[in-house]
């Protein structure tokens, strides 16, 4: 323990891996904990093996700003009620999502509509939730279903893919027909400051991230996070894109922008200082991983074979999906550095190979 100037006991910061945590206690259910003056830290509970997200109230004016609002459930408005009740039941002025994942934006139409409060997105991600929402109900597509297969899925796994498709939008309250745009660079006045908007790729198409440089704080959704990294993956709709690379230039530039003391506010685990130790340690794990996946292709692999290189983890039923996305991202971008090579089997499986120098 430390003492304070007028002798109050505190807990000291935990430090672990180079980063430093101010906050000894997380905010308990329908609580919150102030990290800054009118900056408050709220989490929810989220049905996942990671089993929590942070969402965040900024004071404004009369009511409150929200950034992120955590999944659509009965659970989550029950506890939104208990936080704004706490805070004094004032209305909500602004509804702010880092980006398009359920975790993040599922209440947000919700709350839009409970308190006709405007709701601001980037524009990539606020039109592919719309779209990915509208796939509730739908079958699998044929172009899903031979991408993993591709990939090397085993019939059960093909499966569970067409069993799971459309489940996105289950955790989505119906969205606003209509938003503001929120752009990189961007000034947005919430309360007494002015918050810049700081995109980053890879995880999101176009993921916000709010800075606040007088504060020295940001609330950096997904983009940054200080014990797990955001998965990073390859979808059926757009097979040979490359987000790991979008990822690694997002990282480097965050690592290059954000100064040291800024308190980054994530969306998982709790906030911490060191983001440019962060954004180090990101890059370098996916480099690493890399590095093991093209020892690993010196003899030819299918994308699911190369799980052991990438990941400490079991890789199950629940996770499998997710984990060939992650390293379809790695073995797309060694494509794009020109260090492998894929090649289709008669069968429609690919294989990726070490590519001759």
């Amino acid at each position: 323990m430390t003492m304070t100037l007028d002798g109050t006991e505190v807990a000291a910061p935990r430090e672990r891996d180079g980063l430093q945590y101010p906050f000894p206690a997380k905010p308990e259910p329908g609580k919150t904990v102030e990290v800054a003056p009118g900056i408050h830290w709220i989490r929810q509970p989220l049905p996942f093996q990671l089993n929590h997200i942070n969402v965040w109230l900024i004071e404004d004016g009369h009511g409150w700003a929200v950034v992120d609002t955590g999944i659509a459930s009965s659970t989550s408005k029950d506890l939104w009620r208990q936080v704004l009740a706490h805070m004094g039941d004032k209305p909500v002025t602004k509804v702010i999502v880092t980006h398009l994942h359920p975790d993040h934006v599922g209440l947000a139409g919700w709350l839009v509509k409970k308190f006709n409060a405007p709701l601001y997105m980037s524009r990539t991600d606020y039109l592919l939730c719309r779209t990915l929402v509208m796939d509730t109900g739908q079958p699998a597509p044929d172009e899903g279903v031979l991408f993993y297969k591709a990939a090397g899925f085993p019939d059960d796994m093909i499966e569970e893919y067409k069993r799971r498709f459309g489940g996105f939008g289950m955790g989505v309250h119906r969205l606003p027909q209509s938003f503001q745009r929120l752009v990189d660079g961007q000034e947005l006045v919430v309360g007494k400051h002015r918050w810049r908007m700081v995109v980053g790729r890879g995880h999101a198409p176009e993921h916000i991230c709010l800075w606040c440089p007088e504060l020295k704080l940001m609330i950096s959704g997904d983009q940054i996070l200080p014990r797990i990294s955001s998965n990073v993956s390859v979808f059926p709709t757009e097979p040979d894109a490359n987000p790991l690379q979008e990822w690694l230039d997002s990282c480097k530039h965050l690592r290059t922008l954000i100064p040291d003391e800024t308190l980054i506010c994530p969306a998982h685990n709790e906030p911490f200082y060191g983001v440019k130790t962060r954004m180090t340690q990101l890059i370098d794990g996916h480099e690493e991983g890399m590095a093991k996946l093209l020892e690993l292709c010196a003899t030819p692999k299918r994308a699911v074979d190369t799980f052991p290189a990438l990941f400490r983890t079991k890789i199950t039923g629940g996770n499998y999906g997710m984990a060939t996305g992650e390293s379809l991202a790695h073995l797309n971008c060694l494509i794009a550095r020109g260090q492998l090579t894929r090649t289709r089997d008669a069968d429609g499986i690919d294989w990726y190979a070490r590519a001759q120098v």
